[in-house]
C-alpha cells in the first residue's frame, strides 16, 4: 500500500507529514526503553527482514497481489516505538532509492504503513494475549488476529486521508468499500507471516520476543514429582556477552532475508498490489505524478545496467537488504547509547536512583512461553 505522488493533495501531504514526523520524534525517545545490547542490532535486522518480505507480492484475487506491510510484526518483535522506527526506515530507503512510495507521500505512508499498523496491532496482540493462555501458541494466535486487523485499518486511514484530501472526485463510499475488502484479503497473508515469523522466533529465543515480555509465564521444571518454576533467566552482564548470545541469531535472520530479497523475490508476483487495483478501477490514479527517483538505478526493483530480470531484481534485493540493515542497526544503536548518556547523567546527579531509569527495556522478563 504504498501510496505514490499526486494521490493526496499538498495539503494533507503536509499534515500526514506533521503526523508522522511527531510519531517518530515520540518513537525516537519510546525507543530508548525497547532496546538494549542484544535488542539495538534486532531492530535492524527487523527492518531489513521487512524491506525483503515487502518484495514478495503473493496474489489475492484474480489480477491483484499483496505484501507485507510489517507494522505488527515489528512492534511484536523489538515494540512499538521500535517498530514505527523500523517501518519508518523501511519506507524512506524504499522511497528514495527504489521508486517505491511517492516522496512528497512518504509522511502518509508512515502514517498509514507504520503508525496505524502498529498501534492497532500491537493494542490487540497485547490485549489477547493478557486474556488469553499464557503459551507460545496463544502468542502466536493473537499475532495472527493483531496482524489481520491492522491491515484493513490501515486501508480504512488511507481511505480516510482520500475523502479529506484525495484529488480525484470519487465517491467515498465505494473507495472504501474497495479499500477494506482488498486489505481484508491482504490482510491474511499479513497474518500467516507474522504468526510463522513470530512463533518461530518463540521456538528459539522467546526472550527475544517485546510483545510477551512481562507476561510470559515461567518455565516450569519437575522437581520431585512436583511442577516449580524455574529460576528467572538473567541478561548476559556485559555487552560483549550479549552481544554473542545474539549473534547467531542475527547471522541466520540476515541470511534469510537475502535470500528472500535477492532469490526468492523473482517469483513473486507480478500483479498489481491492493492499492494499485483499486487506484485503477476506481480511478484514484487519474492525477498520479511521476517519483522523484524514478531514474534512480534501483527503482522498481531493479539495477539499470543489468539487463537480465533475475540477476537485475536479485541484486537490487540484497542491496535494499544491506542498505536497510546498516541505516537501521545504525539508528537503533545512536538511540540506545542516547538512552545510556542520558542514564549515565541521571547516575551521576542523583545516584541511587538511577535503577529505575532504565524501564522495561533493560529489564524485561525473559520467562518462556
Amino acid at each position: 500500500m504504498h501510496v505514490p505522488d499526486g494521490f493526496i493533495d499538498a495539503p494533507v501531504s503536509v499534515a500526514a507529514g506533521v503526523v508522522a514526523a511527531g510519531a517518530v520524534a515520540v518513537s525516537l525517545r519510546g525507543a530508548r526503553r525497547e532496546l538494549d545490547e542484544r535488542t539495538a542490532p534486532l531492530a535492524g535486522l527487523v527492518a531489513a527482514f521487512i524491506f525483503a518480505v515487502q518484495m514478495l507480492n503473493f496474489p489475492v484475487a484474480a489480477g491483484t497481489s499483496g505484501h507485507l506491510m510489517g507494522g505488527a510484526l515489528a512492534a511484536i518483535l523489538v515494540g512499538p516505538y521500535t517498530g514505527v522506527l523500523c517501518v519508518a526506515v523501511v519506507l524512506l530507503m524504499q522511497g528514495i532509492f527504489f521508486a517505491d512510495g511517492g516522496l512528497t507521500a512518504l509522511g502518509v505512508n508512515v502514517t498509514v504503513m507504520g503508525v496505524v499498523t502498529v498501534l492497532v496491532a500491537y493494542g490487540l496482540f497485547r490485549l489477547l494475549t493478557g486474556v488469553l493462555p499464557r503459551t507460545r501458541r496463544s502468542a502466536t494466535v493473537s499475532a495472527f488476529v493483531a496482524a489481520l486487523v491492522s491491515v484493513p485499518a490501515a486501508a480504512a486511514a488511507f481511505t480516510l486521508l482520500y475523502w479529506i484530501g484525495g484529488t480525484t472526485d470519487i465517491p467515498i463510499g465505494k473507495v472504501f468499500t474497495a479499500m477494506v475488502g482488498v486489505h481484508t484479503l491482504i490482510g491474511i497473508g499479513e497474518a500467516l507471516i507474522t504468526a510463522l515469523t513470530v512463533g518461530a522466533v518463540l521456538a528459539v529465543r522467546p526472550d527475544l520476543v517485546h510483545g510477551v515480555s512481562g507476561i510470559a509465564a515461567p518455565l516450569k521444571l519437575r522437581i520431585d514429582g512436583e511442577l516449580v518454576d524455574a529460576p528467572a533467566a538473567t541478561r548476559d552482564p556485559e555487552p560483549a556477552a550479549a552481544a554473542r548470545s545474539t549473534r547467531g541469531f542475527w547471522i541466520t535472520g540476515l541470511v534469510s532475508a537475502f535470500l528472500l530479497a535477492g532469490v526468492v523475490s523473482f517469483y513473486a508476483s507480478a500483479n498489481p498490489d491492493g492499492l494499485e487495483r483499486v487506484a485503477s478501477d476506481q480511478g484514484i490514479d487519474e492525477k498520479a505524478e511521476e517519483h522523484g527517483a524514478a531514474d534512480s538505478p534501483l527503482a522498481d526493483y531493479g539495477v539499470g545496467d543489468i539487463a537480465n530480470a533475475r540477476l537485475s531484481g536479485g541484486l537490487a534485493g540484497v542491496i535494499g537488504v544491506s542498505a536497510t540493515v546498516v541505516v537501521g542497526t545504525g539508528v537503533f544503536w545512536v538511540v540506545r547509547r542516547r538512552h545510556e548518556g542520558d542514564h549515565g547523567t541521571v547516575s551521576r546527579d542523583s545516584g541511587s536512583g538511577s535503577d529505575s531509569d532504565h524501564g522495561s527495556g533493560s529489564d524485561r522478563d525473559h520467562g518462556h512461553v
